[in-house]
């Protein structure tokens, strides 16, 4: 089985790619240190199972899972987290992600989850499903959701306004009915909890 690992934690990356190289049937292949990185590395290598981790520079896991699916439909994809957050999990099933792990998960159960994948299964580590059936769906439509994320890092509204072709006055309308879907006090703090419940 040919793995791609896609991690921007040196450290982790080549501890995971040392230790699956132990395993008699599974050969990584490329490994990568970003998004846009690990979309060239699949392109070039064309492996079996895609091992990405969910935030990444340049594209988080999900976006790169998504154009995999587009591109190599052949490839299985796996997002290795230490952030799995509802919203996060969510998204990565919807983009046809097959597994979701934390990673604080062994290597050997890594190897076996990847195996699984690989074969058509598809694994969710139980506590993370858990966690993302009992936070439910975002309140948030899909319009307020980009608003939210083009505000982050107190972007002007009159930026944002540009950036997304809309009247300064239709934004704030969009991110004061996102604010209030959330209990925010501002959009700030609506950017932060949407942040923090995987909905950005």
């Amino acid at each position: 089985m040919r793995v791609l690992l896609a991690d921007d934690e040196h450290l982790i990356r080549g501890a995971l790619a040392a230790l699956l190289a132990l395993e008699d049937d599974l050969r990584v292949v490329a490994e990568a240190a970003s998004g846009p990185e690990a979309l060239a590395m699949a392109r070039a290598h064309r492996p079996d199972v895609a091992v990405l981790d969910l935030q990444m520079p340049g594209m988080d896991g999900v976006a790169v899972a998504t154009s995999l699916r587009a591109e190599l439909p052949g490839c299985r994809t796996m997002i290795v987290t230490s952030h799995g957050r509802p919203g996060h999990l969510k998204r990565a099933l919807e983009a046809g992600v097959r597994g979701f792990v934390p990673k604080t998960v062994s290597a050997q159960r890594l190897a076996e989850i990847i195996r699984a994948v690989h074969g058509g299964s598809r694994y969710v580590d139980p506590e993370l499903a858990a966690d993302a059936i009992s936070a439910g769906d975002s309140p948030l439509t899909a319009r307020e959701a980009e608003l939210l994320e083009l505000a982050e890092g107190g972007t002007p509204i009159a930026e944002i306004a540009e950036r997304a072709s809309l009247t300064q006055g239709t934004v704030r309308n969009y991110l004061s009915a996102a604010a209030a879907k959330l209990g925010a006090e501002n959009r700030h703090a609506a950017v932060r909890i949407a942040r923090e419940r995987g909905w950005l």
